[in-house]
């Protein structure tokens, strides 16, 4: 059957099963668009910017194990977008971007809304495409999503000229897929996984760090049943908040800039260190000289073999999904008559238990002014724990998952790796999407919500209910923390002099807004805006401005240089 290059593109998109498709028109891309139009079996999400498109397919595929779609038009659509590739890129989202481009004559002649798509998104995508030839389009689109969803996940772009969204070809959608230089290893090696049962079983002083590998591999089953069978502490990092439940007593809390001290501190003086899925990033280990100053063997499971040993040297590399690796690893331990020394665990619980003593995250419950961990644990509270928190980037980010205790994974919704502000709306508003019936809130603060605040035209558009809490301290609250403590106090241009009027700019977009300024008034003010299911309800807090987040471990300081509250 012929079909057009814009037929293809709709066809492939319904047999891959495309539910949602979020984007903004152009020239470029106004023949995919015709035939969107002609179709109802994927909707489109109109947004207000193509980063909010971008932002949305990611929150999307984060809450729901799906790819997320995006399309863009040529030129400054793709620019647009790269903030948001680039943010699905650092945490390795699976997304399929589709761009428009002038026509292929056209290509490297300076045309009007050309840029150079594949060079400008090549550092910030899994891998791009460039379709030249209609014949070659559905093989494309088929080779694009079967490698943003497998192996270590990441955004996949094909880059599509208008002329060939007009040629036509006949229409075949490949069933399999097969790329030579791409062959993802899934299984970990056996006799690895056996070193690595043998030293945790030997250790004394063992520790299990997740991260959000074991989120995006489904493998929080696995790492639950693995760390309850063990006794083991266990901590999640900022992207894999959820992969342990965070209610359990073995859960120690996050580890690093802004972690527990307790879990630093566990971090710092174990002797086995298991790392599932995670990076041993610069935000998690601080320095990596500090952090080698202590004596211990460490494991390291990931997919990504280039993840391995890349800023901390490992003792027991395992390459594998990791969902996989910890199946083998329980059949292994479960097999085995051998067990940790019960006595050495419980000595080495007595100092875990010894160090929360210092009750890091304590604050001043009795201030007449609203403190925004206060307003956190009431969303905690109100949401039963159970709802999807997407957040933007700053010290309102680092509140909730302090406070907000996420016992399941795909619930916790934020931009780790990149730090995207304007990031928590649009991630909403796809979360809300693929789960319509679940309570959704994005935790934002005044700074981060004027991002990419025009998307609240797009969610009275497509009646979604998201709860805003902006945690508003008239600063950009981050920037000020770390101008307060490294910069003498000089608070440049972080200071927000000029800002909106929320609730009314909330009720011009046809929403509910509420300002808060009483700590009293935060449990009230949260009930009557989930109360109100249908609504987006825009809840302005008007927060302490001198609340800082603790502990914090200072940039290039290592895990036992923690500033705490007490100590200021």
């Amino acid at each position: 059957m012929q079909l057009t290059g814009a037929e293809i593109v709709v066809r492939c998109l319904q047999d891959e099963g495309v539910e949602y498709v979020f984007g903004y028109p152009g020239g470029a891309v106004l023949n995919i668009y015709d035939e969107i139009f002609k179709q109802d079996k994927f909707k489109h999400v109109l947004v207000r910017h193509e980063q909010g498109a971008v932002h949305a397919a990611d929150g999307y595929s984060r809450s729901s194990r799906k790819v997320g779609v995006a399309l863009v038009t040529s030129g400054p659509g793709v620019t647009n977008a790269v903030t948001g590739i680039a943010t699905a890129y650092m945490d390795s989202i699976p997304m399929v971007v589709l761009t428009g481009q002038v026509p292929t004559h056209a290509i490297g002649q300076d045309a009007f809304q050309e840029c150079d798509t594949v060079g400008i998104t090549r550092p910030c995508v899994k891998h791009n495409f460039l379709v030249k030839d209609v014949k070659d389009l559905a093989a494309t689109i088929r080779k694009a999503f079967y490698l943003a969803s497998t192996g270590r996940p990441g955004p996949v772009l094909v880059d599509i000229p208008k002329d060939v969204t007009q040629a036509s070809a006949e229409y075949a959608y490949p069933k399999t897929v097969s790329l030579r230089s791409y062959n993802p290893v899934t299984k970990g090696h056996t006799g690895q996984i056996r070193k690595a049962v043998q030293l945790l079983l030997e250790a004394k002083r063992p520790m299990i760090y997740s991260g959000g590998g074991v989120v995006l591999n489904d493998a929080a089953p696995q790492l639950t049943r693995f760390v309850r069978l063990l006794g083991f502490p266990c901590t999640n990092t900022l992207m894999g908040l959820g992969g342990f439940p965070g209610t359990d007593p073995q859960f120690t809390g996050m580890p690093g800039m802004h972690g527990t001290f307790e879990t630093n501190m566990a971090m710092q003086h174990c002797d086995v260190l298991l790392a599932v899925g995670a990076r041993f990033d610069d935000r998690v280990i601080g320095n990596p000289k500090d952090f080698f100053r202590a004596d211990r063997k460490i494991i390291h499971i990931d997919i990504d073999p280039s993840s391995i040993s890349k800023r901390v040297k490992v003792d027991v590399p395992i390459v594998g999904y990791v969902g996989e690796v910890l199946d083998e690893m329980l059949k292994q331990v479960e097999g085995s008559p051998a067990r940790p020394d019960p006595a050495a665990l419980k000595a080495w619980w007595g100092e875990i238990k010894e160090w929360q003593r210092k009750d890091c995250l304590r604050y001043d419950r009795g201030s007449a002014l609203i403190k925004p961990q206060a307003v956190v644990e009431a969303l905690y509270k109100a949401t039963k724990g159970d709802a999807f928190v997407t957040s933007d980037v700053g010290q309102h980010q680092m509140w909730v998952a302090q406070y907000y205790k996420f016992d399941k994974p795909r619930r916790w919704i934020n931009s780790g790796g990149l730090g995207t502000m304007g990031f928590g709306l649009p991630a909403a508003m796809g979360v809300q999407l693929v789960n319509p019936d679940a309570t959704v809130a994005c935790v934002t603060g005044e700074a981060s919500i004027q991002m990419c605040i025009q998307e609240l035209s797009t969610c009275k558009q497509y009646h979604l209910p998201i709860k805003i809490v902006n945690l508003n301290n008239r600063y950009m609250g981050m920037v000020r923390q770390w101008q307060e403590f490294f910069y003498g106090n000089r608070y440049a241009e972080s200071y927000m002099d000029a800002l909106p009027d929320f609730v009314k700019l909330a009720e011009a977009y046809g929403h509910v807004g509420l300002k808060v300024e009483k700590p009293g008034d935060i449990e009230g003010a949260l009930k009557e805006a989930f109360a109100q299911k249908e609504r987006l309800v825009f809840l302005d807090f008007i927060t302490d401005q001198t609340e800082n987040v603790y502990p914090m471990v200072p940039g290039g300081k290592g895990l036992t240089e923690m500033i705490l509250a007490e100590e200021l």
